[in-house]
């Protein structure tokens, strides 16, 4: 394999950066050239590529998003569209693809490997966690701990003032920022999408609090169980708590990313261009027991991840 393209795709991710570096650089120490493409598969579309070196990845690993950007590109899902960038690989000598993204990245990533046989593989990068196959995904302990750091600071305001605040995070379909970061910054109450919810037990817990002389409370809701707003106004009407609701929205995607999410980026990356050396092709890079592993993007598709919901029954006898 002579040439290696990269493109990072769907929702930004704390660590891409990280990713796209090792990419780069361990293809470089193989002899491999690399090229960039820009705002994934619409710039793989729209020939928007270039040749990367060393110096272009350098000072990024500390960073944010992705210095490829990325973009959502429905054109790719149709024929003419994976045509147009198929003709694209050939005109750059592209010899093989690495993906870096979420599940809907992959599952075109799969698709046009298909139908093409350019070989592909997968990165995981997404801060909801859901991806099958890997423990965990290039963001989502940057998320968590961004969450947890607004939860700290949103807990003066709630002592201060003996108010509940209701604090919505990402996770339309996967409440893993929720459970994770709820546990992890002391929430009463979580909710996810995972499990249904009773608002009465919710406001029992939160009056049985009052009485034992508690000064403020925390919940901790994923959008996709519940709208924040929703929640606490049904809180307030059946408690006549003072209730604050906080949506965090894009500010759990952005900053900088953790040292755990540089370093397994790193490893993933790593990874990618390792199992292309091989001529392995249509994988998902991942980490299961703290092994990185290579495994079928097709399983990722013929199976759902599943949240330790053990963590939630934790949380719920932790804030007794």
């Amino acid at each position: 394999m002579k040439r290696i393209g990269v493109l990072t795709s769907g929702g930004d991710a704390p660590g891409m950066n990280s990713a796209i570096r090792a990419v780069v650089r361990k293809s470089i120490y193989n002899g491999i050239e690399v090229i960039g493409i820009n705002r994934g598969y619409s710039g793989f579309i729209e020939g928007d590529m270039w040749p990367m070196s060393l110096g272009s990845v350098a000072d990024i690993i500390h960073r944010g998003g992705t210095i490829l950007h990325t973009a959502r590109s429905k054109e790719f899902m149709t024929k003419e569209g994976k045509a147009k960038a198929y003709e694209n690989a050939k005109r750059f000598g592209i010899e093989g693809l690495v993906v870096i993204g979420g599940d809907g990245s992959f599952k075109g990533a799969l698709e046009f490997y298909k139908e093409y046989k350019l070989p592909v593989i997968g990165v995981p990068g997404t801060i909801d966690n859901d991806i099958y196959g890997t423990d965990y995904t290039i963001g989502f302990d940057t998320a968590v701990n961004n969450v947890v750091d607004a939860i700290n600071k949103i807990r003066d305001t709630a002592t201060s003032h003996e108010r509940t605040f209701i604090i919505e995070v990402m996770g339309r379909d996967c409440g893993a920022i929720a459970l994770m970061a709820g546990l992890a910054g002391g929430a009463e109450s979580i909710i996810i999408p995972e499990v249904p919810f009773d608002i009465n037990e919710i406001c029992e817990k939160l009056m049985r609090g009052v009485k034992r002389g508690k000064l403020h409370s925390m919940i901790v809701v994923a959008e996709g169980a519940a709208s924040g707003l929703e929640i606490g106004r049904k809180i307030k009407e059946i408690t006549g708590a003072d209730t604050k609701v906080t949506i965090l929205g894009h500010i759990q995607r952005g900053g900088i990313p953790t040292a755990f999410d540089r370093m397994f980026a790193a490893r993933l990356g790593a990874k990618a261009v390792d199992l292309l050396i091989a001529g392995e092709a249509g994988k998902a890079v991942g980490i299961r027991k703290e092994e990185i592993v290579g495994y079928d993007l097709q399983e990722i598709f013929e199976n759902k991840k599943q949240l330790d919901l053990g963590v939630l029954e934790l949380a719920n006898i932790l804030s007794i």
